[in-house]
């Protein structure tokens, strides 16, 4: 599901209107009605912001469940730091050049 489509439902199941978060969090409803229609991705900020006033946690607009998914190991021996700094690029750019 895509993060706009995510946040309509909860702000509709909650009965709030694209003006009422507007008024919670500062955000213009213009911007509100972007971000629903997939046209803008908001900061981790905002969506922090936008959470508190649906009375979710942040994981929530991204998945349902009360827990966040359970974190998957992409590449072993690869910090998230090396992921980051491009650890897992150059070796995926060693692996499409073997190619």
């Amino acid at each position: 599901m895509i993060l706009g489509d995510r946040l309509r439902i909860i702000r509709e199941a909650k009965q709030l209107s694209p003006g009422d978060i507007e008024e919670r969090t500062g955000l213009s409803r213009t911007y509100v009605l972007r971000v629903e229609n997939g046209h803008v991705v908001p900061s981790m900020e905002i969506l922090e912001k936008w959470a508190e006033v649906l009375g979710v946690r942040v994981h929530q607009l991204f998945y349902e469940g009360e827990e966040p998914p359970e974190l998957v190991n992409l590449r072993k021996g690869l910090s998230a730091d090396d992921i980051v700094q491009g650890g897992l690029g150059k070796t995926m750019g060693m692996a499409r050049k073997a190619h």
